[in-house]
């Protein structure tokens, strides 16, 4: 990854950031630079002694697809990973969170016991790509997760856990509608709260921690591309638009907030509590460099 575009992802240019009317200007100028890195990262197997110096050119020409573009972003590493894209496809030929789907759709229409329910709340469920949200009275940031939560509470309700069940089936509903009306990601920073937890996010991003020495941009900002054993690792840009996520491995759908959880095991780090402000605001980041792409979930990964 180029200095210069280190410097633009990390500079701390909140004075321009927080001028009136403009507070979103740090995080597009971020975003931009990302869509750039990343697809020029992809563009050409010409470019391969830049970003994978350890690769051999025979793995390059097998393995990868290349002249990837924007929306193609959508699909993580399957976008650029020829094979993974193969498995990707048939295994989304019968997709195994059908089922969540429809008990998403049973969960918002059926009635609260003060005889509301979430249509309610969410009067049109194509609402995926809106969230997160910078909540301007509670200054704070708001997921989809707390959003529903808010619901059943505030319908007398016990709130969900936020990492899978009933959290994630109506999340994969969302998605699903989202998808089919072609929603598209959207997230705002417009005030001066939201644009320092915005940067409050990024920043943490771009943090190396854990006993392994890691941050999130080390495998999905640099290393996005670059094989770890069998698995090739996925981007940053596109990295929120497939939650919820169905996940071999769990064998069922989780959020945004699960996967993020396992991630920082995997720096070797003690996780974060899903649903803390540290993970909503890296939410937030994340979310907006997704920024205009197309809402894709729920959809199946590794």
């Amino acid at each position: 990854m180029s200095r210069k575009i280190i410097i633009s992802l990390l500079s701390a240019s909140i004075v321009t950031v927080l001028s009136a009317g403009n507070f979103s200007a740090q995080a597009d100028k971020d975003r931009k630079a990302l869509q750039e890195y990343m697809e020029k990262k992809f563009s050409s197997i010409k470019n391969a002694g830049i970003y994978f110096p350890y690769s051999t050119k025979e793995e390059l020409e097998k393995n990868f697809n290349w002249g990837i573009k924007g929306d193609d972003f959508r699909l993580g590493s399957y976008a650029y990973n020829k094979g993974g894209k193969e498995q990707y496809e048939e295994m989304n030929e019968m997709p195994p969170y059908e089922d969540a789907v429809d008990a998403g759709k049973e969960l918002y229409e059926k009635k609260f016991k003060n005889g509301k329910s979430f249509k309610d709340c969410f009067p049109d469920p194509a609402i995926r790509g809106e969230y997160p949200k910078f909540d301007n009275k509670k200054k704070e940031v708001q997921t989809l997760s707390m959003a529903i939560n808010k619901c059943l509470k505030d319908n007398g309700e016990k709130p969900w856990k936020v990492t899978k069940g009933k959290m994630t089936e109506l999340q994969g509903y969302f998605a699903s509608v989202s998808k089919e009306k072609g929603k598209k990601v959207h997230i705002v920073v417009d005030s001066k709260e939201a644009a320092e937890a915005y940067e409050r996010g990024k920043k943490e991003y771009y943090t190396q921690r854990g006993y392994l020495n890691l941050s999130c941009a080390n495998c999905h900002v640099q290393g996005a591309g670059k094989r770890v054993r069998n698995e090739y690792l996925s981007p940053l840009f596109g990295a929120t638009t497939h939650f919820p996520v169905y996940r071999l491995k769990w064998q069922g759908l989780g959020t945004l907030e699960r996967r993020i959880k396992g991630c920082e095991k995997n720096q070797g780090e003690n996780p974060h509590k899903p649903g803390s402000k540290w993970q909503n605001e890296i939410i937030y980041f994340m979310s907006y460099m997704s920024n205009g792409l197309p809402v894709d979930g729920p959809d199946i990964r590794k």
